[in-house]
């Protein structure tokens, strides 16, 4: 840029130009901008020194490099570059010599494999050579072993009267004949061929029968024989093993001494169930299935192993085998079960069995503690293992007590209502300062219902408004005396908190248990039920299995409700793994096929065909049982439900009320419901709202329940939708009793009644081709109908009661012909009609019963 006089701006020599740039905006607006522009700096180098000729002899490269000054570097001095070409030569050189290094050492690697190669196949050409030796070793050996046995026969066999020989027959050498034969032997071993035959006797010393059958002998034997050339060229094909060689030099040894090569046939008593699958009869008869299905292709049944057949045919299978049957029905598969028996002088003393009851906040959790607490081995300081769901204490006496973890209601009905009875004794926990409750009431009902003998610990005795005679009191209106009352139900006065009474509560349990003399045999079969069982992630189903008689063991096979299974693994209340468990001892049992059923029972049997055959025999009963419950659907099932409909005479509920005067009320009004057919039975009643335990008593007993200005809790809801029982609720006690009685009222057959609704006199009996006897009719009472039944009266003497099959007006068919009329009618499948008759006309009817 310029200034006013035109001269440039003072500055540096060649720093650079400026000049003025007019710029334009919109609406006519411009600027002039200043505009500088600089030079780019140019290094010129300096000129290189020329080298001399010695300089470029030692120095190629360099001379090189400096020759050709286009390829240096701007800014490089000539020390600089020499130094660089210095380093670069050096590199070259080692890359050279790695290169040198590498190949060399690429040449020792191929001469050490090719070294090691040269050793593998000398040792692979031993190997062989040696296998070879041996194998000819081993067949001549097995052809010594032959001729031996061949010679000692032919020396065994009875001398026949050997022919004469004829007078121009010249008798061959016996040296020469020997020395041939040796000789053929020989080669034959060498694997060289001679064209002389090899004879053991001399040509006329048997007969031409003995011969043949020599020969034959011979032939049989040589045929598997092998030779060196063979085994060693291939020509033989596979060559026998070893133990091969072996079974036919046992086989010759036997024959030899006259022994049977094969054992003699075992024949068994085959259980023939009605129906029997192919593999499973050949299994039990110790047969190839095969062979059972080609008995069976010969009768006409074409069967594969897997079908069932009938007994009827299996009674034939088994008779041509040659076994005899025993026939059995499907029920006798748990004959092996019930036919356990223990004799007296077998019984020992077994510890008791006890559930802890009672209402949830009476401190029936406290107590449990308390007693595992006061109880536990030093060792065993922190407490017992819960997850086992039982444990066992010792009382100061020495007395071995085994407790239950699951006391609830629920666990101890299913129990029951699957038949296992497995507490021996009920500790009843009610609080001193509460008395008792709904849930006492519902323990008491459930202790009574499985007639188990009850002790009552009063709990909570250390607290200032704790009353025990208030509680025996209230006792007494569930018809429970305790001893205090001159009664015969023992009472403890406890405190879970303090600990005081617990001793004494374990004496009254221990001098309970041996007032009931509780006795079992160890020495048997083991027997249990499950306390529970669940399906853990990492060790399969679980079940936790109270033995009950006989000692369970680790390896015992056994069948629990639908499963089996065989004793994986044991492990006791503390956590440890026991070899064996029991009478009255809780354990964790490993090794089911499935998850069985809380009060399923356990019992061990010989064989695992026996236990699976159980398992299945129960659970096709349980497919069948729900399958005819869910719909009746042959003439059997109809008729079986038919007769169960009629047994029934008592309609069993569970009533849950939200005071005890309303439930009181409710039960008494039930009572009066019924007549001689059918009764109402309250088999619980209560205040609160519905729990487990009642919808566990209900499916117990295939009873509803009901529930009166009460509500089922969540687990109630799940419980019963799951098992299947009704809850229904009432606020009004009009409503319930007139559902209880409809209900009542349904089990009541149907009464049926007749309503006459006319009547008509036969005037002319007329014969219709096609039809039959027609009667002219005149109704003189009511209407006559074609749906309705009708009686024919003879002299007032009933003779026929059946269906019209027409009836018409004039020649038109009609439904119904009104009094005065008169009509045709034919009777279904009936002709004597005669005029005078009367025709009774009625109509029947179903009147439901009411109490």
């Amino acid at each position: 840029m310029s200034d006013k006089d035109g001269k440039s701006p003072l500055g540096l020599g060649g720093a650079g130009r400026s000049g003025q740039v007019k710029q334009s905006f919109s609406h006519g607006r411009t600027k002039s901008v200043v505009v500088e522009t600089k030079r780019k700096r140019v290094v010129v180098p300096k000129a290189a020194t020329p080298m001399t000729t010695a300089e470029k002899e030692k120095n190629p490269l360099t001379a090189r490099m400096a020759g050709d000054s286009s390829k240096r570097p701007a800014g490089i001095s000539d020390a600089e570059m020499e130094r660089r070409l210095k380093a670069l030569a050096a590199a070259k050189a080692r890359e050279a010599d790695d290169a040198a290094q590498r190949l060399a050492d690429e040449k020792a690697r191929e001469e050490e494999r090719e070294r090691r190669r040269a050793d593998i196949e000398a040792k692979a050409k031993e190997e062989r050579e040696r296998e070879e030796a041996q194998k000819a070793k081993a067949l001549a050996e097995a052809l010594a072993v032959q001729d031996a046995a061949d010679e000692a026969r032919r020396k065994a066999e009875p001398r026949q009267e050997r022919p004469k020989p004829s007078a121009g027959a010249t008798k061959p050498d016996a040296p020469d004949q020997a020395s041939i034969e040796a000789a053929a032997s020989r080669a034959e071993t060498k694997g060289v061929t001679t064209g002389v035959a090899r004879k053991t006797d001399r040509a006329g010393d048997r007969p031409d029968r003995d011969k043949a059958a020599k020969v034959k002998t011979d032939d049989a034997r040589r045929g598997g024989k092998l030779s060196l050339n063979q085994a060693l060229n291939g020509e033989a094909g596979r060559p026998r093993s070893m133990a091969a060689m072996k079974r036919k030099q046992e086989r010759t040894r036997q024959k030899a001494m006259g022994q049977s090569p094969r054992p003699e046939k075992q024949f068994r008593e085959v259980r023939l169930p009605e129906t029997i699958v192919v593999q499973e009869l050949a299994n039990r008869m110790a047969e190839r299935a095969a062979d059972v299905v080609k008995s069976l292709m010969k009768m006409g049944m074409m069967v594969t192993a897997n079908q069932p057949i009938d007994a009827d045919t299996a009674e034939l299978v088994i008779e041509e085998f040659g076994h005899k049957f025993i026939r059995v029905s499907d029920r006798d598969v748990e004959q092996v079960i019930d036919s356990v028996g223990d004799k007296d002088e077998d019984l020992v003393t077994r510890p008791p069995i006890i559930t802890i009851m009672g209402h949830v906040d009476h401190g029936k959790t406290s107590l449990l503690d308390a007693i595992r607490k006061a109880n536990v081995v030093s060792g065993e300081a922190g407490g017992i293992t819960q997850h086992i769901g039982a444990y066992q204490v010792t009382t100061d006496s020495g007395a071995v007590l085994s407790f239950l973890d699951t006391p609830g209601h629920a666990a101890f009905t299913s129990m029951r209502a699957r038949g296992a009875n497995v507490t021996d004794i009920v500790v009843l926990v009610v609080a001193a300062d509460d008395a008792v409750m709904p849930q006492t009431i519902e323990a008491i009902n459930h202790a009574k219902a499985a007639n188990v003998p009850m002790i009552v610990a009063i709990n909570k005795i250390d607290r200032p408004a704790a009353d025990a005679q208030k509680v025996r009191t209230s006792l007494l209106q569930h018809e429970v005396v305790v001893e205090a009352m001159s009664g015969d139900v023992q009472d403890v006065e406890v405190s879970a908190k303090t600990g005081q009474g617990l001793d004494e509560l374990l004496e009254a349990i221990a001098l309970q248990a041996e007032y009931l003399e509780l006795k079992a045999n160890p020495n048997r079969a083991a027997q249990g039920a499950v306390i529970e069982a669940q399906l853990d992630v990492g060790r399969g189903p679980v079940a936790t299995v109270l033995v009950q008689h006989g000692t369970l063991r680790r390896g015992d096979i056994f069948v629990v409700g639908e499963q089996w299974g065989k004793v994986r693994a044991l492990i006791n209340d503390q956590g440890n793994r026991v070899e064996e468990a029991g009478p009255s001892v809780p354990v964790e049992v490993l090794g089911l096929n499935g998850t069985p059923e809380a009060g399923d029972v356990l019992n061990v049997v010989e064989t695992e065909a026996q236990a699976r055959e159980i398992a299945e025999f129960r659970a096709q009963q349980t497919k069948d049982k729900r399958a005819a419950a869910g719909a009746a659907t042959t003439l059997e099932q109809m008729m079986a439900k038919a007769k169960a409909d009629v047994s029934v005479s008592e309609l069993a509920v569970v009533l849950k009320a939200d005071v005890q005067g309303s439930a009181e009320a409710i039960v008494q009004a039930l009572e009066k419901v019924g007549n001689d057919e059918v009764r109402v039975r309250v088999l619980h009643y209560g205040v609160g709202a519905i729990t487990e335990s009642d919808v566990g008593l209900a499916e117990a007993s295939g009873a509803p329940v009901i529930g009166f200005n009460v509500r089922a809790n969540a687990p109630a809801r799940n419980a019963a939708n799951q098992k299947g029982v009704e809850i229904r609720y009432y606020s009004i006690i009009y409503n319930l009793l007139d559902d209880i009685k409809a209900a009542a009222s349904g089990m009541l057959s149907n009464e049926i009644r007749e309503n006459f609704i006319g009547y008509a006199t036969i005037k002319e009996v007329f014969r219709v081709t096609g039809v039959g006897n027609v009667a002219g009719c005149l109704v003189t009472e009511g209407v006559a109908r074609r749906s309705a039944g009708v009686r024919l009266l003879r002299d007032n003497v009933v003779i026929h009661e059946g269906t019209l099959k027409t009836l018409k007006r004039f020649k038109d068919e009609v439904k119904d012909v009104q009094s005065g009329q008169e009509c045709g009618m034919a009777f279904e499948n009936y002709d004597d009609i005669r005029p005078g008759d009367v025709i009774e006309i009625f109509e029947r009817e179903e009147v439901e019963r009411s109490l």
